[in-house]
């Protein structure tokens, strides 16, 4: 019997406990591996980065694509499919082109307000009935974005416009995803691998830098730990309620400060801190408020 079959054989309660335990073990792979792909980029394109870690993860989903190969024949709504991929793609590589320029903690802080960015859609674009309390915390939730980007014609640059653009493309992503609720996590998963794989392979032989061994690895290790992360947020989400583990998934800005600090030396300012805490407590209102209404919203999930 595999761990994670064992883990779906638990009671409620264990259940909950182990959801919550992968909540925050894939948090910190997450982070872990957008550490190693800032480290990577300050010496290698993010075309290599995308391609390379692609790689390795495609090829540790390769069995489980076979062994589900018939869930690839008949996807739901092509087109919405392949603007899903478009859209993670892009958002991908805005977040690595940010972490070039920004600290790893000022472009978390950005994703992190992805869920009030969809909430905000979803009533303008959607049409979806968002009530005074909602909007009172969306409205704070952009005052903690304000706050974190500190805008002056001093401070407003093209990597935080970057980082920001590639938010909210992760807000879209979100959406469309939520449309798509049908189709299995394998066929989701390796597509935003496979788009980041294309992408990649076009864009990497510009500036080609040939990696070292060591760097190799590092790219490797990348994709596999964003493979593994993947694997446990979707089996911490079947364990346990997602009113139970999502709001760990907000651990991600203390593993980014803590990365940024002990590998690239990075403090975080007052307003990265102060404002992350306010798009913290709006989301987690959001979310709440969202389970009150009986409505699913989309996990937090980091870019893969």
């Amino acid at each position: 019997m595999s761990l994670f079959a064992k883990l779906s054989s638990y009671d409620d309660r264990s259940a909950r406990l182990a959801g919550i335990g992968l909540m925050l073990l894939s948090i910190f792979m997450f982070s872990f591996g957008d550490a190693m792909g800032k480290f990577l980029v300050a010496t290698y394109s993010v075309g290599q980065l995308l391609w390379l870690r692609a790689c390795a993860a495609l090829l540790v989903l390769l069995p489980m694509v076979w062994k589900q190969r018939a869930d690839f024949l008949h996807l739901e709504r092509p087109w919405l499919q392949l603007l899903r991929v478009t859209l993670s793609t892009l958002e991908v590589a805005a977040f690595f082109l940010a972490t070039i320029y920004l600290p790893l903690a000022d472009v978390i802080t950005y994703y992190l307000a992805g869920p009030i960015f969809v909430t905000a859609m979803s009533g303008l674009v959607l049409g979806e009935h968002i009530g005074w309390r909602r909007w009172t915390a969306i409205l704070v939730g952009f005052c903690g974005v304000l706050i974190a980007l500190r805008p002056s014609a001093q401070t407003i640059s093209w990597p935080a416009m970057i980082a920001l653009g590639g938010s909210l493309s992760f807000a879209v992503l979100m959406l469309v995803t939520r449309s798509l609720r049908a189709t299995p996590d394998i066929v989701l998963a390796t597509s935003q691998f496979g788009g980041t794989f294309l992408l990649g392979a076009v864009l990497s032989p510009i500036g080609w830098v040939t990696p070292s061994a060591g760097s190799l690895m590092l790219f490797f290790a990348a994709g596999l730990v964003s493979v593994a992360a993947l694997l446990c947020v979707n089996r911490s989400l079947k364990l346990a309620p997602a009113s139970v583990v999502v709001p760990y998934q907000y651990s991600m800005i203390v593993w980014a400060v803590i990365f940024g600090f002990v590998v690239f030396g990075d403090v975080p300012s007052w307003a990265t801190i102060v404002g992350a805490a306010i798009i913290i407590a709006a989301g987690l209102y959001i979310f709440v408020r969202e389970q009150q209404l009986g409505r699913e919203d989309p996990a937090v999930n980091p870019p893969v």
